[in-house]
């Protein structure tokens, strides 16, 4: 089959490899019909991501059919189309048992592109596979259900959820690409009176206009937080959620939350960022961090086969997955490009 291999820091081919087998009785083998590149791929090609091996099929995001299924998988039948989820769980544990799949103690957690194969292949094996894939919904748009493998829950619960966004808060979000216009999508639920978006990309920032922003922010002048203060009056926001995972947006975000205010952390960062508690203690500010568990994924499900959030709009790109090094090359150079999310079709 062909795939995506990781080959070492900024080296990336397309290969053939052996279709997978089934390992585990609870295992199944998916045949991808639809993947996407995340920006968590382009951290490993950086070299940002230790545990990435050297020969790793990339990829944890996808919609496709089971292919096989194992002994011990109950909830799922050959044939059936499914959403693979990012984070892959055995719903027993402990940590599972409190919905903290990211944590699973049996095995999983963020495991698919990272310590196993992925899904930016013809075929993936899922662990688990019943507490890791979800049912499609007849007649959904497979290509919006992508965003739920990853970006639609990492933007809610580790943005919006950890920042308990709430109604008429101010919220800023850093990092207009595809995790912070998902976490745009969803902080509407909570009906902020304000959401700003801060980015240096103007077309981002066009986009995040039609998604809702009510505000946004080209910090190609490095002034963001100027501009942030400019907006609100000195007072800063009730919520920043940083969506970059680089110490330049960790910074904005601590110089532009207000006291009582909370900072969220989405970006995955492959260094370290300086944490100003010297200026933060004494201001009642709250900090989260977190990887995405997933646990909302049934929810939003709903809202978007119900048609109350659209996440195909996020979709810029089409590849087949023949052509997979340029869908790379172009959502490497997203701002030429213009890239948000990328379709790769594997069928």
């Amino acid at each position: 089959m062909k795939a995506l291999v990781y080959r070492g820091p900024g080296k990336r081919e397309l290969e053939d490899k052996p279709k997978p087998v089934i390992e585990n009785t609870t295992d199944a083998i998916v045949k991808i019909s639809k993947t996407t590149i995340c920006g968590t791929d382009l951290h490993i090609l950086k070299g940002d991501v230790p545990t990435v091996a050297e020969g790793r099929i990339l990829g944890h995001e996808g919609v496709g059919i089971v292919d096989q299924a194992g002994t011990n998988v109950s909830n799922f039948r050959v044939g059936d189309r499914v959403l693979i989820s990012c984070i892959t769980s055995c719903g027993k544990c402990a940590n599972c048992k409190k919905g903290m799949y990211s944590h699973c103690e049996n095995g999983g957690g963020w495991i698919l592109g990272n310590l196993i194969d992925g899904t930016q292949a013809e075929y993936v094996r899922i662990p688990f596979a019943d507490n890791s894939l979800y049912s499609v919904p007849p007649g959904a748009d497979e290509e919006a259900l992508v965003m739920l493998s990853d970006i639609l829950p990492t933007g809610f619960e580790c943005g919006v959820v950890n920042g308990q966004v709430k109604p008429g808060d101010t919220v800023a979000i850093v990092g207009g690409g595809p995790i912070g216009l998902a976490t745009l999508l969803t902080a509407q639920f909570y009906s902020p009176a304000e959401i700003i978006m801060i980015d240096i990309d103007d077309n981002r920032l066009e986009v995040s206009k039609k998604l809702g922003a009510t505000r946004t922010i080209n910090n190609s002048d490095g002034k963001a937080v100027e501009k942030v203060m400019a907006l609100t009056g000195s007072r800063g926001v009730d919520v920043a959620i940083e969506a970059i995972g680089i110490p330049m947006s960790f910074d904005i975000c601590q110089a532009i939350v207000t006291a009582g205010g909370h900072i969220a952390n989405i970006g995955v960062h492959g260094k370290p960022v300086q944490l100003n508690l010297d200026k933060l203690w004494s201001q009642n500010i709250k900090l989260t961090t977190g990887l995405v568990d997933t646990a909302t994924t049934p929810l939003l499900m709903k809202t978007v086969t119900s048609g109350r959030i659209q996440p195909g709009q996020l979709i810029t790109h089409h590849f087949k997955l023949d052509d997979m090094m340029s869908a790379y090359d172009a959502f490497s150079n997203a701002m030429k490009e213009r890239a948000l999310k990328v379709i790769i079709s594997c069928s």
